[in-house]
């Protein structure tokens, strides 16, 4: 099989399970499921597994896995070297299977373990040495199946064809589908055009059958077919929608009262022993832990570790946030407990955050916030929980989705392929009390503006079985107000703007709201960054920055289309933004939670029509 170098970090995102990648010879490649991570291309096992092994409570509790592991990296060694889980590497396996050659157009198709180029039988018989390359059409449905293009039922137009002639695809030199067109040897002939449509292949069968998915799952490196009754759809390999990775992140919050002692307890080795014990049955106390790694436990008395062993070995549930408020969603309660740690100073091995006095900031700009955090280090935990095709979202719930990346699930001891990162951040909270005065006096008018987006949404909700949510003007302008704090900040700190994240803590709950925004860097390869975002949050460096973005966003270069475009119709992801484009408020999609949608300059700074519906007035730009 080619080879090709992948990051660790980019094994959970973009080519995670699932995932489709092009080595560096031009092999179209599918990135298998996580059965076989840990293995060398012998058969052998990795002799230390525990090596990879994250441990992230919070997570882990919220995904109902045992704990995470980072994907194996390669390491070469010599005679005698004693390197641990050396020669480990990621399978991939050869898809799409079918090749065709470019001089005598044959279609065929291979193993999706072949290795190497493949040679046209055709042309070898007539003396000639001919390549096959790989087609660059595949069918896919919006459950995570893929498979190949059926070739031969399209162009004999049924499910069950009965004739096995030899097949070819021929082109015409149109950039389009429509200049493709697949041959068979008994005479038919189809045309490409429109195997992409939205209903699927099955209207373009000219019979009164249906061609449903499949269920096949060639990452697992099977020909295993599952039940499935979704639409197939026909799709460039290259194309942006074959593969979304779903991914849950967590900033890591500490337990117990020793943080230090709670980091060398969370860590492997301890961790990998306290676990092995625990399952055994045994009984882990200090003194067993001393016995086996006295160095590290060295500077701690037993009482502690005993205290902080009731931490890590209670059950999942009594660690997270007793503090739940009445009316939370799952997901706002893993973020609520976020929410109420970034608002505190903090001192750990993990997490340090500094307060700085609202007094100390511009009177003006202070006015419209309660908190402005300082992080200087943060641990932020991704994992891989599964994967969607055709639609970035899905109502999917965890545990199917997890089904995608294994042939065998685990039944004890299961875990999640993750991937760690350290950066640092700006932490704002919004004045409640100017956020519920704004919508006293201009809630009518804002409302009024904001419901085209959520009735757009609504519909495709219903048409693609999103998960249901809650569109609100609250939500529309922390999103909106971070997108334009991240494209100023590109500017003024020297990251990229695919360096900078955002994570939204929201909820109308009247007893316990959130507005609150983490602008963060999270980088997987240095330990934390250099303090340059940090430093932007400081008074003298926060207040023009905010400035600048306001002023930004009074007039985007598309102006006035892009204000009055989304009053009719929309525009963007599923038209699900107002007046927001590349030219003002959008931003790489990974670094928005919400793939670009929900957003609108209209409640950050008013609209055309009237500018005093904005939450920042326009004496602030």
């Amino acid at each position: 099989m080619p080879k090709g170098p992948i990051r660790r970090a980019q094994l959970i995102a973009p080519f995670g399970v699932g995932a489709m990648v092009v080595v560096r010879d031009g092999t179209s490649l599918i990135t298998a499921g996580i059965d076989h991570w840990y293995k060398r291309e012998d058969g052998s096992e990795a002799n230390d597994k525990s090596e990879f092994r994250i441990d992230e409570w919070r997570l882990a509790a919220l995904l109902e896995v045992d704990y995470f592991r980072l994907p194996p990296d390669f390491r070469k060694a010599n005679k005698g070297d004693g390197v641990p889980n050396a020669y480990l590497t990621v399978p991939f396996l050869r898809f799409p299977q079918w090749h065709f050659c470019s001089s005598c157009n044959l279609l065929k198709d291979f193993p999706l373990t072949a290795r190497g180029k493949v040679k046209c039988l055709e042309c070898q018989g007539k003396n000639k040495t001919k390549y096959m390359v790989q087609v660059p059409i595949i069918a896919m449905c919006d459950r995570g199946h893929i498979q190949d293009f059926p070739w031969g039922e399209w162009v004999h137009k049924s499910i069950n064809p009965t004739c096995n002639k030899p097949l070819r695809l021929v082109g015409t030199g149109s950039a389009t589908l429509g200049g493709l067109s697949v041959r068979c040897d008994c005479g038919a002939k189809r045309s490409l055009e429109g195997i992409t449509d939205a209903d699927g292949l099955t209207k373009r069968l000219d019979t009164n059958e249906e061609f449903k998915c499949r269920g096949k799952r060639p990452w697992l490196g099977t020909e295993d077919r599952e039940t499935c009754d979704c639409q197939l759809r026909g799709t460039l390999r290259s194309a942006t929608n074959v593969y979304y990775a779903q991914t849950r992140s967590a900033i890591y919050l500490q337990r117990g009262n020793n943080s230090e002692l709670m980091s060398v307890l969370e860590e492997p080795p301890l961790s990998t022993l306290i676990q092995r014990l625990s399952r055994l049955g045994d009984n882990v106390t200090p003194e067993v832990l001393k016995e086996f790694y006295p160095q590290p436990l060295q500077p701690f008395l037993n009482e502690e570790i005993k205290d902080a062993l009731k931490v890590i070995l209670s059950p999942k549930d009594t660690n997270a946030n007793t503090n739940i408020v009445e009316g939370d969603d799952p997901e706002t309660i893993f973020r609520r407990e976020e929410f109420n740690v970034l608002r505190t100073e903090r001192n750990e091995e993990n997490l340090k955050i500094r307060t700085i006095n609202i007094n100390q900031y511009e009177s003006d700009i202070a006015y419209y916030f309660s908190r402005i955090m300082l992080v200087d280090k943060l641990k932020e935990t991704r994992a891989l929980t599964g994967f969607t095709r055709i639609f970035p979202e899905t109502d999917q719930q965890v545990p199917s989705l997890q089904s995608l990346l294994w042939h065998q699930p685990p039944q004890q001891d299961t875990w999640l392929p993750a991937y760690i990162v350290y950066g640092e951040g700006i932490f704002i909270e919004f004045n409640e009390n100017r956020l519920r005065q704004w919508l006293k006096i201009h809630g009518v008018e804002i409302y009024r503006r904001v419901q085209p987006l959520v009735e757009r949404y609504e519909r495709i909700q219903g048409e693609r079985h999103l998960r249901q949510r809650q569109i609100t003007p609250r939500f529309i302008l922390l999103h909106t107000f971070a997108h334009l704090l991240m494209n100023r900040l590109t500017f003024e700190c020297g990251y990229s703007s695919a360096a900078l994240r955002e994570r939204l803590y929201v909820s109308e709950n009247p007893d316990a709201p959130m507005a609150g925004v983490l602008i963060y860097t999270a980088a997987g390869d240095s330990e934390g960054t250099m303090g340059g975002l940090v430093r932007m949050g400081k008074p003298g460096f926060f207040e023009p920055v905010v400035r600048s973005s306001l002023l930004a966003a009074s007039w985007c270069s598309a102006d006035p289309v892009c204000m009055e475009v989304g009053e009719r119709g929309g525009q963007g992801p599923d038209s699900c933004n107002l007046a927001a484009c590349h030219s003002c408020a959008l931003v790489p999609e990974t670094a928005c939670e919400e793939f670009n949608r929900f957003l609108d300059r209209g409640v950050v700074i008013g609209d055309i029509n009237n500018r005093n519906i904005g939450f920042f007035p326009n004496k602030l730009v």
